[in-house]
């Protein structure tokens, strides 16, 4: 498997573990863990999507493209 990808795949996944460990808002609720949690995600789905801006310019450009249909 090509590098790019590898790397894009591991950053996903990580990016998914993070997201699946959201802290349940139940009886005993902090929100200063859930601020944490929250602040960790962002900072993980930033690193993907600029990861994926600067390793695969041409499905950005398609995603573009599609979008731009869309909302005709």
């Amino acid at each position: 498997m090509n590098k790019k990808y590898e790397q894009c795949v591991k950053m996903l996944r990580q990016l998914v573990s993070d997201v699946q460990g959201a802290p349940y808002p139940g009886e005993n609720f902090e929100p200063e863990l859930y601020q944490i949690w929250y602040e960790h995600v962002q900072r993980a789905a930033v690193e993907c999507f600029e990861y994926l801006d600067d390793n695969f310019p041409e499905e950005k450009a398609d995603f573009s493209k599609t979008l731009n249909k869309f909302f005709k």
